[in-house]
């Protein structure tokens, strides 16, 4: 079998991994076999971290729309089940961010949630 250099195909290679590997810890940043370790992890927690960012968010919008229901006396769950009961088709980024910042509107939404629901 004939031997194969690659040239400078390597070189680029190395360069890529180097390049994506800066900033990393001691030989982490500087050799190779050790850089495109730490890349490829890196790239797993990317990965991982990218699905989880749309949980933690998920979650955040579900306490703030919590807390807001709970001082207009509705609990979240029946808050949500209204909305639904009523054809209201807002998402919780949406509910989170009238929670958050325009009170008038957050209580005309418990009012039709609760209207839905049979409540006073």
């Amino acid at each position: 079998m004939p031997r194969v250099k690659r040239g400078p195909k390597r070189k680029a290679y190395r360069q890529k991994t180097l390049a994506r590997a800066s900033g990393f810890f001691l030989t982490k940043s500087k050799l190779n076999r050790a850089a495109q370790e730490a890349v490829e992890k890196a790239q797993r927690y990317a990965y991982v971290g990218r699905r989880r960012k749309k949980r933690d968010f998920r979650s955040l919008w579900i306490v703030r729309i919590g807390a807001a229901c709970r001082a207009a006396d509705i609990s979240y769950s029946k808050f949500i089940s209204g909305l639904k009961k009523a054809g209201v088709e807002l998402n919780r980024k949406i509910l989170a961010d009238l929670a958050a910042s325009d009170d008038a509107a957050f209580t005309s939404l418990v009012a039709t949630a609760k209207a839905a629901l049979g409540q006073s």
